[in-house]
């Protein structure tokens, strides 16, 4: 089978040596001097211009419309999905375990990201502008109700496959993509995010990470698998957690 992970990154940074794994510079319509050893996503059928808005999204867009293979997959620079628990890219999935993940699966994702103590909506209220979470109900109520009773479920659950980070077979992947890009289209075009700060408005990178599950449930007929997801540094949990709980009391602005 004829797979390829995306890394997206959006500097330099140490990459796999496993061909397996492409590094997408993303944004490169926007910063085309800043690298020139890997792969932007500016090329061929793109919206890479649109990458402070659509985050890693730009990347996967890029391998959608423009890489011919059997089977696409999407990580990050720092995260990478992994049967293993080591953090370090000597673990990360090469291609005999993807073969064999495949062949049982149609889609492989990273284990789900809990949160405990409040809902995935009630998560992205406090941690981001809201208003473009309610337009995006809206759009699936009126564009696409089909998927209406799995975006309330994802809305009503504690967890989730955060990230924007899979592998898919080409079949499927094509028809998540499709109505992926669709839907965010549809709320990109009812969104002003023009006051939004930086951070908030790469809003339909975040929107997407409760699309996927929302996509999959609707979805029953592809089998998935998950495995392991590491995070290549190290993280300051206890300040993570303190800003966690304070957007919880007070929301994001604070």
């Amino acid at each position: 089978m004829n797979s390829k992970i995306l890394v997206a990154t959006h500097k330099n940074y140490r990459m796999p040596e496993d061909n397996l794994y492409l590094p997408v510079f993303v944004g490169k319509e926007l910063h085309p001097d800043v690298n020139h050893t890997f792969q932007g996503d500016n090329t061929g059928d793109n919206i890479s211009a649109k990458n402070p808005h659509y985050n890693e999204l730009t990347a996967l867009y890029w391998g959608w419309k423009n890489l011919d293979i059997d089977a696409l997959g999407l990580v990050h620079y720092r995260r990478y999905l992994t049967e293993g628990h080591s953090k370090d890219l000597s673990t990360i999935l090469n291609q005999e375990q993807l073969a064999t993940l495949l062949k049982e699966a149609d889609v492989i994702l990273p284990k789900r990201r809990h949160y405990y103590i409040e809902t995935n909506e009630s998560h992205y209220v406090h941690a981001h502008e809201p208003e473009p979470l309610a337009i995006t109900r809206q759009v699936i109520s009126k564009e696409y109700p089909q998927y209406l009773p799995a975006f309330e479920k994802v809305m009503k659950q504690r967890s989730a496959h955060y990230f924007n980070m899979m592998v898919m077979k080409k079949k499927p992947l094509n028809e998540y993509c499709t109505w992926l890009f669709d839907v965010l289209a549809e709320v990109e075009d009812r969104v002003d995010y023009s006051n939004y700060t930086s951070y908030e408005q790469r809003v339909f990178g975040f929107l997407s990470e409760l699309l996927l599950d929302t996509w999959l449930y609707t979805h029953p007929e592809y089998r998935t698998v998950e495995v392991n997801r590491i995070f290549l540094e190290k993280q300051n949990w206890p300040v993570k957690i303190a800003k966690f709980l304070k957007r919880k009391v007070t929301g994001h602005r604070s």
